[in-house]
């Protein structure tokens, strides 16, 4: 058993900011992340573009410096690469957290080791678990709910679902591959969401028939060849080879509440006080995008790589008192 005094669950840019920030305060974290570092980064389509600036993806007081005011995905796997190396971050990759179990302290199980910690705290996103389609034939195995690039789908009838930046991002890279698109969105005019750099191209290949926009539409069932939908009350087929759902993403409140942190089952977001990041579970924080329940749209890197700041704060006062 290794002891250490605190275990970030998640290698993302929060988990990252949160072993930086208590580091920086005297203590000596572990960061356990399933994949490698920012691995929901790295899952991102390939030529992603960042909403935040560069300047707002930054984190430990090492600067995120690139010749454009917009990051790109590939830039950041950089950056955060270079901020575990010059932070000297413990970051134990590849490994899974099997069980979080409290006594006076926790024990951590994973698939690699055991850990006694008397902190731990869950950054641990919400990537993983793509929203699922209510629809016939939603777990065909050409329904998916990432997408990386548009070339294999050249020359392929593809349906984007979803109507927010993820579906307009997929939708523009595959029209750029040469895919035949069309994006279904249950609203009845375009998300206010959507990056204003990329909408006015989208909007004009909508116009000019490029990209086929289905607005007040709802997939109903999706087969081999074709996928049945729902537009403004009128029933269509339209053909079709391949489905991206890009329709969010949530927690893993299963495992949330598994290691000990209550859930409000309305919104989704773990019981905690925002001054400090604990739950009700003593000594147990969380940190990052899973502190907006639900609603992802509320918490990014850009105000969540602070949350590390509060955790290391509260920390520091409850040893400064034993």
């Amino acid at each position: 058993m290794e002891n250490v005094d605190a275990l970030i669950i998640g290698g993302g840019p929060c988990g990252l900011a949160a072993a930086i920030a208590l580091q920086q305060a005297g203590f000596r974290p572990i960061v356990i992340e399933k994949g490698n570092v920012v691995n929901a980064i790295y899952n991102y389509p390939t030529h992603q573009t960042f909403f935040s600036s560069s300047e707002k993806l930054s984190i430990g007081d090492i600067p995120f410096i690139t010749e454009d005011r917009k990051a790109r995905r590939n830039q950041a796997l950089v950056y955060y690469r270079e901020v575990v190396k010059r932070s000297g971050l413990e970051v134990r990759p590849f490994e899974t957290v099997l069980a979080v179990e409290k006594e006076q302290d926790f024990t951590i199980r994973t698939t690699k080791n055991t850990y006694r910690a008397k902190y731990v705290i869950a950054a641990t996103g919400y990537y993983d678990n793509p929203n699922k389609l209510d629809a016939k034939g939603a777990d065909l195995p050409k329904v998916m709910h990432y997408f990386k690039e548009g070339h294999p789908y050249f020359d392929q009838d593809v349906l984007v679902i979803g109507g927010k930046n993820s579906a307009v991002d997929a939708a523009l890279e595959l029209h750029k591959a040469g895919s035949r698109v069309t994006v279904s969105y249950h609203g009845t005019s375009y998300s206010k969401s959507i990056k204003p750099w990329i909408l006015p191209e989208f909007d004009s290949l909508v116009r000019k028939g490029e990209i086929t926009m289905l607005f007040d539409s709802i997939v109903d069932k999706i087969g081999e060849r074709e996928v049945e939908l729902t537009v403004n009350d009128t029933k269509e087929t339209i053909p079709n080879d391949f489905v991206f759902a890009m329709i969010g993403y949530h927690p893993d409140h299963g495992f949330l509440k598994d290691i000990g942190i209550a859930i409000d089952e309305e919104t989704g977001c773990p019981i905690f006080d925002e001054a400090t990041m604990e739950t009700e579970t003593e000594n147990l924080y969380i940190a990052g995008v899973i502190a907006a329940g639900n609603n992802a749209n509320s918490i990014f890197i850009e105000n969540g790589r602070f949350h590390g700041d509060q955790i290391a704060a509260a920390i520091a006062a409850k040893e400064s008192v034993r």
